[in-house]
């Protein structure tokens, strides 16, 4: 007559050994950065009338933006999962890979977490279609990406 929900366990998220082990003291920063955003909600509520008290809303926005960080990071730390480098000389997360386009130029990225990806910066997603494509690679192998062939550098 009931339906049993089935709640399927979260997977584990995937990051690099560096990436995992800065997730802790982001957590104990945004823990501090809470309580001086009590501080201040405290001082704007003895303000008076909360309606017409910007100071009050201003700190009420920002203590739900900081307890959804700590949310967010108390997951990644409960279901996060460090990662090492293979050994193998497969490309894996944590690698770093140099990428030789078909016309010569030389790109330099490192495999990382979904949370940690960066592109800006050179860091890529196991996620993205670059970092799927470089999967289990090895110097020498080709890959190609929206249409663009790398060749995998020494």
């Amino acid at each position: 007559m009931y339906d049993i929900l089935m709640i399927a366990k979260p997977k584990n998220i995937i990051f690099t050994t560096s990436g995992y082990n800065s997730l802790q003291p982001k957590l104990d920063e945004l823990f501090k950065k809470r309580e001086r955003v009590l501080i201040e909600l405290q001082r704007a509520r003895e303000q008076g009338d909360l309606s017409e008290n910007g100071a009050y809303k201003a700190a009420r926005f920002e203590l739900g933006d900081t307890d959804r960080a700590i949310r967010t990071l108390q997951h990644q730390i409960k279901y996060g999962k460090a990662v090492e480098p293979p050994k193998d000389g497969t490309v894996g997360v944590g690698s770093t890979v140099r990428l030789i386009r078909s016309d010569g130029k030389e790109f330099n990225y490192t495999i990382v977490g979904t949370y940690e990806a960066d592109p800006m910066n050179g860091k890529i997603s196991i996620e993205s279609p670059m970092g799927k494509a470089l999967l289990q690679k090895t110097p020498g192998d080709e890959v190609v990406v929206n249409g663009v062939t790398y060749e995998v550098g020494p």
